[in-house]
């Protein structure tokens, strides 16, 4: 009986503690949601080794104040660090070269409730990407690709 009740409770302790965070799809270059908005552009650089994918995150620092981006390789489900886990200030620009992404094009912007969350790695919002959206548009300079992104976060705080 008491190895039935320690398993009982040990098993609801995990489950509670495993609870998995809220994960959301996006699919477009422009991603809107309560506390966040994503806009994604390239800035296509000096050569085609050099070009980078940008990626603007704008949160609610109140709801959202710790984020980290990852891409994983759905395959071995290997992970790259993309943008390790740092406290928002409202927006952050995560580059990522565009030669390395095909390698890990499994992209997650994980977002935290709390500092504690964060080292605990455990997410209150998952948004995640299948590779770079087909929406994303190029840029020949970093003013342009600025502008770009400025105008989408514009647009998503409408929505």
């Amino acid at each position: 009986m008491t190895r039935w009740l320690f398993a009982l409770v040990t098993g609801i302790a995990l489950g509670a503690h495993a609870q998995s965070a809220k994960e959301v799809h996006g699919s477009s270059d422009l991603f809107s949601a309560p506390g966040i908005i994503l806009a994604w552009g390239i800035e296509r650089g000096g050569s085609a080794a050099a070009a980078e994918v940008v990626v603007r995150v704008a949160v609610d620092a109140k709801t959202y104040p710790w984020l980290a981006v990852v891409g994983v390789d759905p395959f071995t489900k290997d992970e790259k660090l993309w943008q390790q886990a740092v406290m928002s200030h409202g927006v952050l620009d995560v580059r990522i070269p565009r030669a390395q992404i095909g390698d890990h094009p499994h992209t997650l912007f994980r977002l935290f409730a709390s500092e504690a969350a964060a080292r605990a790695g455990t997410p209150a919002l998952v948004v995640y990407y299948h590779g770079v959206p087909d929406t994303t548009p190029e840029f020949a300079t970093a003013a342009a690709l600025d502008a770009h992104l400025q105008r989408r976060i514009a647009e998503g705080t409408r929505k």
